[in-house]
């Protein structure tokens, strides 16, 4: 049995440019991976058959997980006659805008291509990936990096600054289609991703706070006066920057200083059901 970890995302930055051609959306995004992960395990078997098994009783274990399509595309692009059982030991919430789904599609992608000695490279993964889901590629690649085009086009970045990650989830589920369907994109207010990226490359934490930004916020605000809520609370706790992640419904603050952490988790608790403390993931996926 193999094992493959599989981290959340949050959006550093998420910027809409526009409405393509083939209906999906143009994006910005800045992501980077942090230290609340799923667990990911992979059995052979000689049957041919993919088998999922999910701690998490919410989590389709059919054509619909983004793991089995994963394995699925493995098996018809390389010619695969092997079968898998894949167990997922779920830690991040689904539905959340954290890419829990996209992470495990990605960790079975790295977990077989050693299981099945494909030798397949990061990138070709990653172009694998794409065809499953906007998230995938970054997820295969993890670390930090700037995504384009729908989200499959990926330049690695330098890891943020060192600060922990407060992540709350309110008990509810988006759908990010719903989101993108209610997005104005004549009344955007662009996002200063370039600011960004001169942040990371500099290491200055003040700054990056300084350049979080998501034009997806106000459609999930207005929809889930939850998210509002999980804002002020994080800021008035003390969060250096606050901000939904994805599509929501999940909010995040930066947090430099570990003294300030046991504070907002607990006050956090008071309003949500599902709060983390967790730090950033360093660098980005270098295969054995």
């Amino acid at each position: 049995m193999l094992y493959e970890k599989a981290p959340a995302k949050i959006n550093l930055t998420l910027d809409v440019l526009h409405k393509r051609p083939d209906n999906f959306h143009e994006v910005e995004m800045i992501m980077t991976t942090v230290d609340l992960a799923d667990r990911i395990w992979l059995r052979p078997t000689d049957n041919g058959k993919i088998i999922i098994k999910a701690s998490e009783r919410h989590v389709p274990n059919d054509r619909k997980n983004l793991a089995y399509q994963a394995a699925e595309l493995l098996q018809i692009e390389c010619g695969i006659t092997k079968g898998v059982e894949i167990t997922l030991e779920k830690s991040i919430p689904v539905a959340a805008g954290l890419a829990g789904g996209s992470s495990d599609a990605a960790a079975t992608l790295r977990g077989l291509n050693r299981l099945w000695n494909l030798k397949l490279s990061v990138e070709e993964l990653a172009r694998l990936g794409a065809r499953i889901g906007s998230d995938v590629s970054f997820c295969v690649h993890g670390g930090t990096a700037l995504a384009t085009g729908r989200g499959e086009l990926i330049e690695i970045l330098p890891p943020p600054p060192n600060c922990w990650v407060i992540l709350a989830k309110p008990a509810i589920s988006v759908s990010t289609g719903d989101i993108y369907g209610k997005l104005n994109l004549s009344a955007i207010d662009h996002i200063d991703t370039v600011r960004m990226i001169e942040a990371l490359r500099a290491e200055d934490y003040d700054k990056m706070c300084n350049s979080v930004g998501n034009v997806l916020e106000t459609v999930t605000m207005d929809l889930y006066p939850q998210v509002v809520v999980l804002k002020e609370q994080m800021k008035r706790f003390g969060a250096d920057a606050v901000l939904m992640s994805g599509s929501g419904p999940t909010v995040f603050g930066l947090v430099k200083h570990e003294s300030r952490v046991p504070r907002i988790y607990n006050g956090l608790k008071g309003f949500c059901p599902e709060v983390y403390a967790v730090r950033m993931v360093g660098g980005h996926t270098i295969l054995d």
